[in-house]
């Protein structure tokens, strides 16, 4: 277990900025090919290596330039069972690769973060499924046990948290805190939504976050959306009850397209970087608690630029 993890507590106040849509960048960008979506494959070649150095580099010095700190998010969220399984890794490989990003990101945050401007790791985590779509569902009792495996790897190493991404119904998101709770590592819970607000599943955002609270004590970190852009959410956050202030984070999408129109696009949408930057300054007017600002698919960074300079105090 990691003794020296840091108390999220202590973060209150804090701004941290996220990468953008890493995935898509070195599939769209880069000409990269990643089977099932998969980044933690670039760990296994000197080049793939070099590249996600390149990549996280890129944004921690963005963050030192503008005086912000920053969560690096392990290129971890398809290093589960299932998919590494596709992808003919076996548990020791897969707990090798969640190991060897983590590392990759402890060697970044040591030479980049300064003083008052912290530079978190988290072991990110995905769904088993497809985080578009809800289809074959497990129980919590059956998430927590298929997660325990991954997350109980990300525990051991200098990762200060887990955060689980475009998690898409509630079950699942239980069974992750679950988890969590049980390796003693702090858990952030990012639920995906669709355009109507949504999550895939059908269950509304609201009732998802106060239903997971109430499946676990409260005992997730925070809450964060991602891949969804802000006209797909925004609405749910004007007059919202207590439950919007466990939304700490949002990683929106670049692109104003549904999840099923994205999953059949074969040429990027960047969308407008200014504009998203706006709409995430409004949304942190409207929030205050916000803390981690960062992007999801189609976002690179010029987005983390223009949302950095945008929600600047």
């Amino acid at each position: 277990m990691n003794t020296h993890r840091r108390d999220l507590a202590r973060l209150e106040g804090q701004s941290l900025l996220t990468d953008g849509g890493l995935e898509t960048t070195l599939i769209f960008l880069d000409g990269i090919e990643l089977p099932e979506f998969a980044s933690f494959t670039l760990l296994d070649s000197e080049a793939g290596r070099a590249r996600l150095e390149r990549y996280y580099s890129d944004y921690a010095r963005l963050a030192n330039r503008h005086g912000r700190g920053l969560l690096l998010e392990a290129p971890t969220w398809r290093a589960n069972r299932d998919w590494g399984a596709r992808l003919g890794y076996d548990p020791e490989a897969l707990a090798r690769v969640n190991r060897e990003a983590i590392g990759l990101l402890a060697g970044i945050r040591d030479r980049h973060e300064r003083a008052g401007e912290p530079m978190l790791i988290s072991g990110c985590l995905g769904p088993r499924g497809d985080g578009y779509l809800a289809g074959a569902q497990m129980c919590a009792a059956e998430a927590r046990d298929y997660h325990r495996e991954q997350i109980q790897v990300l525990a051991r190493t200098e990762a200060d948290l887990v955060s689980a991404y475009t998690i898409n119904y509630v079950a699942e998101a239980v069974g992750i805190v679950q988890a969590a709770e049980q390796a003693a590592i702090p858990v952030v819970i990012s639920f995906t939504v669709e355009t109507d607000g949504r999550l895939p599943s059908g269950e509304a955002l609201a009732d998802a976050i106060v239903a997971t609270d109430a499946a676990t004590g409260g005992a997730a970190a925070y809450y964060m959306i991602n891949c969804a852009h802000p006209t797909h959410f925004a609405h749910l956050l004007s007059d919202a009850g207590a439950w919007a202030t466990r939304i700490r984070g949002i990683r929106a999408n670049a692109s104003c397209k549904s999840h099923a129109e994205l999953d059949a696009s074969t040429e990027l949408d960047i969308g407008d970087p200014a504009d998203l930057g706006r709409r995430y300054a409004e949304l942190v007017r409207r929030m205050p608690q916000l803390m981690v600002v960062g992007g999801c698919c189609g976002t690179d960074e010029r987005h983390i630029e223009a949302i950095c300079r945008a929600t600047a105090a």
